[in-house]
């Protein structure tokens, strides 16, 4: 479900903080979202601290119970909304009854992973064994490439490529024996792939209503038209929905917008996914050391980058190895593998990403775009360091590797701003080789020669998006948190309102009125701390990368000086039990 009502009128300001700690405004709600937060309380018996939350995100108070419990059966569209999908359905289905050999070439990261998966353990079901066919991200690129669509051909009848192939119509041409379908979601031009189906919501000639679905999203609504065709014909079915935990983990990990089925896929997919039955995500889970009843935040910042770290690092078949198989052991073996690679590249991504923010910063960071490139920057890596640079500045960046005549790169945006529709641009201008993406990732080939010319032809068209308007040193904040009511039970009560991610960020309250009595610092990043009450209540805190700005030096001071913290209610497990903890993102001094 989508927000249903007009933005915020004018932002108010928060706290009367006009410069935090870390140098930022804090923006509270308005009158008309306070009198809607009133509204929840009044008529629905909603606690205040969510009824905020909902205010926040312009729930309608009668949208509200479907809002917080999202179902499938309310939210899934109906594939034939989407172009060629009957087709597909059907020539599948003709594949699998005639016992055809078939081939998933899939894209190397999360999406491409979970798409190939979810139609592997589908055919399985059927007794077929699929080719998984994972190109290497730097001999091969991204998408079907002319070598690897002839190999396939020449053995399979059928080729599916999933999260991929929309922009592909030089190797797609080179398959003469085989049918392919394309099941994507990457922005198209305004012609179509020589296959029998090219199944995305982002092609030309479509809607764009179901734009934000990732293509595992895409390969699930397929299966679904599969089950109703076979029923239409007298076959059985399968459960889809314990493939639920597969389409979650993709949405959460290609940061798709959590607005309208998207919500159902994840809040149902995290049911699946606890339940531990798919010996990958079993073990992969194992070897993070994830015990809590998973979230979003896990799919995202624990199980996503392992997974994504096989691609980055050059072994990009192990991530769909790892969500296909059956076998425990080879499960555990990839697993472990995963969690080494991931290892690897947490140490590449922080050089290149020191080297990428200095250079940016000399670039300047108050523009549309943010951007920087350096001489051999691993290809596998630069995607991971845009998403740094954008998370920095909230600006779409670009970070580009260099190797000789030519740069390699990826890019990645912000809510509002289509970064894939500037790629596709500069690929009709030719000023690319080779580029392509949706939304919010991009990936893009370029002739070194040309770097300024394009960055400055791409900034261009950012800015016609409004990218350079945006307000980096705000702080937006659903309302305020008294000390009293920071409980575990109130963290409990704001979930009903996730799953929370891209479009659907969790909740961030201000807690006012605070003393520092206790500082312990966890490496030379973290501050974990203790602050009081007014009324001496306690509250436990942390604050991650406290020390990468005044934020922690700041707190470690224990000065007695009343601050006010915002940032996110969270919980932590502490001798069998749960804590609450505030995650803090930013203070400041509160006026005397």
């Amino acid at each position: 479900m989508t927000p249903d009502d007009p933005a915020p009128q004018q932002p108010v300001n928060f706290l009367g903080v006009h410069q935090s700690i870390t140098n930022r405004c804090w923006i509270g709600p308005d009158n008309r979202m306070e009198r809607l937060a009133e509204t929840f309380v009044q008529k629905y018996q909603v606690d205040w601290p969510l009824a905020q939350v909902l205010a926040a995100r312009r729930i309608r108070p009668e949208n509200m119970s479907a809002y917080l419990s999202p179902t499938l059966r309310d939210f899934l569209p109906d594939p034939h909304d989407i172009k060629d999908m009957s087709r597909a359905a059907s020539r599948f289905i003709k594949a699998v009854t005639e016992r055809q050999r078939i081939a998933i070439f899939a894209d190397y990261d999360v999406d491409g992973g979970s798409s190939a998966a979810l139609l592997s353990w589908w055919l399985k079901t059927a007794n077929i064994r699929p080719t998984i066919y994972v190109p290497d991200r730097e001999t091969e690129g991204y998408g079907p490439n002319p070598t690897a669509m002839r190999n396939l051909d020449k053995t399979h009848d059928l080729i599916i490529c999933v999260d991929c192939g929309t922009m592909s119509h030089h190797a797609l041409s080179l398959v003469t024996h085989a049918d392919v379908l394309v099941l994507d979601h990457h922005q198209g031009i305004e012609s179509l792939p020589p296959a029998f189906a090219v199944v995305n919501p982002n092609r030309y000639d479509e809607s764009g209503e179901l734009g934000y679905l990732c293509a595992a999203a895409i390969v699930f609504l397929m299966l679904v038209e599969v089950q109703r065709q076979r029923r239409t014909n007298g076959q059985s079915g399968q459960d889809l929905t314990r493939l639920l935990d597969l389409v979650a983990l993709a949405t959460v990990a290609d940061v798709s917008p959590l607005i309208g089925v998207n919500r159902a896929f994840v809040r149902q997919g995290l049911k699946v996914l606890a339940w531990r039955k798919r010996p990958g995500l079993k073990a992969l889970a194992d070897v993070a050391n994830l015990n809590a009843t998973p979230s979003a935040g896990h799919l995202g910042f624990t199980l996503g980058p392992r997974i994504n770290a096989a691609g980055r690092m050059g072994q990009a078949h192990l991530g769909a190895r790892l969500l296909s198989t059956d076998d425990p052991d080879e499960a555990e073996a990839l697993a472990l593998r995963l969690n080494d690679l991931n290892e690897q590249r947490r140490k590449i991504e922080e050089e290149i990403t020191a080297l990428a923010l200095a250079q940016a910063s000399e670039n300047g960071l108050d523009g549309p775009l943010v951007w920087a490139a350096g001489e051999g920057w691993n290809p596998g890596i630069v995607g991971i360091v845009a998403a740094r640079l954008t998370q920095k500045t909230d600006r779409p960046a670009v970070v580009i590797g260099l190797n000789g005549d030519m740069g390699k790169g990826s890019g990645r945006s912000v809510p509002g701003i289509d970064l894939g529709a500037c790629i596709v641009r500069l690929s009709q201008e030719r000023h690319l080789i080779r580029g392509g993406g949706h939304k919010m990732a991009v990936g893009l080939t370029i002739k070194r020669k040309k770097l300024d010319t394009v960055m400055t032809r791409l900034s261009e068209l950012l800015a016609r998006q409004g990218a350079a308007e945006r307000n980096q040193r705000n702080l937006t904040l659903d309302g305020l948190l008294m000390p009293g009511a920071a409980t575990p039970d109130l963290v409990h009560k704001l979930e009903q309102a996730g799953p929370f991610g891209s479009a659907s960020p969790a909740p961030r309250f201000a807690i006012p009125d605070l003393t520092v009595t206790y500082t312990k610092p966890l490496g030379d990043r973290h501050l974990k701390l203790n602050l009081a009450g007014q009324m001496g209540e306690t509250i436990h805190a942390i604050a991650f990368n406290a020390f990468k700005s005044d934020l922690g030096s700041r707190l470690s001071q224990r000065d007695r000086r009343r601050i006010h913290i915002a940032g996110r209610p969270d919980i932590y497990q502490s001798r069998g039990r749960n804590t609450f903890q505030f995650q803090i993102q930013d203070a400041a001094l509160a006026q005397s």
